[in-house]
């Protein structure tokens, strides 16, 4: 069974920083792509930031000078570092990883909020 464990949700003030991390507890096939996702009450859950195996990236327009996603192969694991957060960044922040045979899986998520 492949589980998913994010960390580093909490709550910040408006400006402050946090770093999410998502380890993949086993594998059986090599990572190909890892993203995460957001979700904010009411809203559809959309696109953070992926990035490859082989480190390529991609951004939301939104979010691409605040937010960098890593990834650390030897440890299956992604990280997300959030800067500048504002309170629109308040949301579920979900891990995406799909494997080179294709299976797909999600993390529970974990809960960002951005207030003062």
């Amino acid at each position: 069974q492949v589980q998913l464990v994010e960390s580093g949700g909490g709550l910040v003030q408006p400006g402050g920083s946090l770093r999410l991390s998502c380890a993949v507890s086993r594998r059986f096939f090599g990572i190909n792509y890892m993203a995460w996702y957001r979700q904010a009450p009411g809203n559809e859950r959309e696109l953070v930031a992926n990035i490859t195996q082989a480190g390529r990236v991609n951004y939301a327009d939104s979010m691409k000078e605040r937010f960098m996603i890593s990834r650390d192969n030897a440890r299956n694991t992604v990280y997300l570092q959030m800067n500048s957060l504002k309170p629109e960044d308040t949301a579920v922040y979900y891990c995406f990883v799909t494997f080179f045979n294709g299976m797909e899986y999600w993390g529970k998520g974990t809960q960002v909020t951005v207030s003062s």
